[in-house]
């Protein structure tokens, strides 16, 4: 950095605009409700790290649990902790649901669980993926591949209502 740049940012920090905007950087690094453990490295880089280090493709889910944990095998934060047990709770039920019903297709199960647990992706970017992967260039360009299908709504419609119809009588007997 060059003398006058220096002095320029240290102008800068001084002033009220970058008092104002050290407030607005403080104030939102508060609200985030987990941090990741990859630091500088892109999820991307990371993964493609465990794949070589495991042999075995990295999924979306693993990925979360890879760079939200610390080095002891924690997790980061207790929100991540809760969202890591939800992820688990949601996979555990779709691999029940499919080993039961053979119309549920568990190819996009990860992204469908990502999807209930966390929201849907935001700002056109998909999620543990590195920057810049869009979800055209994740999923396909129709969003189709990211939803579930008819025939599958409907199928899981169906276990719903099968499983209120099994709840309401237990509770009738």
């Amino acid at each position: 950095m060059l003398r006058y740049q220096w002095e320029d940012a240290v102008r800068f920090w001084n002033s009220k605009k970058g008092e104002d905007s050290e407030r607005v950087g403080i104030s939102s690094r508060q609200k985030q409700k987990f941090t990741h453990t990859a630091g500088s490295r892109s999820f991307a880089s990371v993964a493609e790290a465990e794949e070589v280090k495991s042999g075995q493709k990295v999924g979306r889910l693993q990925l979360f649990e890879i760079t939200h944990r610390k080095k002891d095998g924690s997790p980061m934060t207790s929100e991540a902790g809760e969202i890591m047990e939800k992820l688990k709770d949601k996979k555990a039920e779709y691999e029940a649901t499919a080993s039961t019903d053979s119309s549920v297709n568990l190819e996009n199960i990860d992204n469908r669980i990502i999807t209930e647990v966390l929201g849907p992706e935001r700002y056109s970017r998909v999620r543990f993926q590195g920057s810049g992967v869009t979800l055209t260039q994740y999923f396909g360009s129709g969003s189709q591949q990211y939803m579930p299908s008819g025939s599958q709504a409907k199928a899981e419609v169906q276990r719903l209502r099968d499983q209120m119809a099994q709840m309401q009588a237990n509770t009738v007997e």
